[in-house]
């Protein structure tokens, strides 16, 4: 299967080779595309831990996990700077802005299983601001992918530097993961916390403590 070095450093299958997903409403989303051959791989999977794949209630289930699959991928077809577009805005604004809580939802790359929690984002303007929105879309594009939560992180923090050159920019992401939960050490209460940071977030102490306070802090909203 033929690869190729995709945005925003990820090695991903040619997207000439990937039906194309429709994005724009999660509910009723559309593929462009054959996948049949998905779908026989999914047929040949229920067959293999010992389900009969031709009975009532599992016979749609090849195309229902294919359409899945590629709803849950799709960040391997978006790119940062797509999402963002033009809102990018000059401000000569110099504290700290921060959305905190965003849902974040994606699957562990070594077993398939999803991992979710909250990922929080902050950066000190450098003489322009992005639309508050497009944070939560930035998360979108690199959780829709098959993830490790500690490169998670680093790509919201690289692209979100690579875009706003700002004097600092902070990630902490929070989630439990099924692989340890429902398989494993099935331990269901622990959490996974990851930090990246550049800029003053890594280097002042004082910009630091105040980003890792309001990360953590109780949500009074």
């Amino acid at each position: 299967m033929s690869t190729t070095k995709a945005s925003d450093g990820v090695n991903a299958i040619a997207l000439g080779a990937r039906p194309l997903v429709h994005i724009s409403d999660p509910d009723d989303f559309a593929v462009d595309g054959d996948l049949s051959e998905f779908e026989g791989l999914v047929h040949r999977q229920l067959g293999l831990v010992g389900e009969d794949p031709t009975r009532d209630g599992l016979r749609k289930t090849p195309s229902r996990v294919a359409k899945a699959m590629m709803w849950l991928t799709r960040g391997y077809q978006q790119t940062a700077a797509e999402v963002i577009g033009d809102a990018l805005f000059e401000e000569n604004h110099e504290n700290m802005v921060m959305v905190r809580d965003i849902e974040m939802y994606s699957m562990c790359e070594h077993h398939m299983l999803p991992f979710f929690g909250k990922v929080h984002v902050a950066y000190v303007p450098n003489g322009r601001i992005v639309g508050l929105s497009k944070i939560p879309r930035v998360v979108e594009v690199f959780a829709r992918r098959l993830q490790v939560q500690e490169r998670l992180g680093e790509q919201i923090a690289d692209a979100l530097e690579e875009t706003l050159r700002p004097k600092g920019v902070g990630v902490v992401v929070e989630a439990v993961h099924l692989c340890m939960m429902m398989r494993g050490v099935e331990k269901q209460n622990s959490r996974t916390i990851t930090s990246s940071l550049r800029g003053l977030f890594r280097d002042d102490p004082k910009t630091r403590s105040e980003f890792l306070r309001l990360a953590h802090s109780p949500t009074s909203v």
